[in-house]
Parts: C-alpha cells; structure tokens; sequence
C-alpha cells in the first residue's frame, strides 16, 4: 500500500476563470492581461508564471494512483508549477 498527498497550487479552476473574469469586467481588461497580472501578484516566484491547469492536477492525479507509482509512497507530490518560497 502507498500513502501520497497531492499539494495543487493556484489552478485554473472553474472558480479562478469565473474570479478573473469578473475582474476583467469590471476593470475593463483583457482576461489574459488580469491573469498574467493575478500571477505575477500572488505568485511572482513561480517558475512557469502561469495557473496549472486541472488537467495537469488530473494527470499527476492519475499518476499518483497507478501501477507506475507503486515505489512512490509518503511523498508530498506538489503540482504548483514551481512556486519558490525563499531564494538562499
């Protein structure tokens, strides 16, 4: 048996689309112009400087619970694009 947890990071959930678009509206910008600001606000060290989709969340998802990962076990598997918390 295997034991892992599945950290997301900011997704671009249903929810985050819907946010963001309300943001758009009301300030009058393009959605890809809020969401790019939305990153480089709230997540300014990640590596790829965009939301991971729902379909990379799934993809390690599956992974997670397959034949493949049988030797991973109480891994705390992260799928946040890279987000670097402190630069030493």
């Amino acid at each position: 048996m295997t034991v892992n947890a599945i950290l997301p990071g900011p997704t671009r959930s249903e929810d985050v689309v819907d946010m963001l678009t309300a943001m758009a509206e009301e300030q009058g910008e393009s959605f890809s112009d809020i969401e790019a600001r939305f990153v480089a606000e709230n997540r300014p060290s990640s590596i790829i400087q965009r939301l991971a989709t729902p379909e990379e969340v799934a993809n390690l998802c599956v992974y997670a619970a397959s034949e493949q990962a049988s030797a991973t076990t109480g891994a705390a598997l992260r799928v946040e694009g890279g987000i670097v918390d402190t630069m030493a």
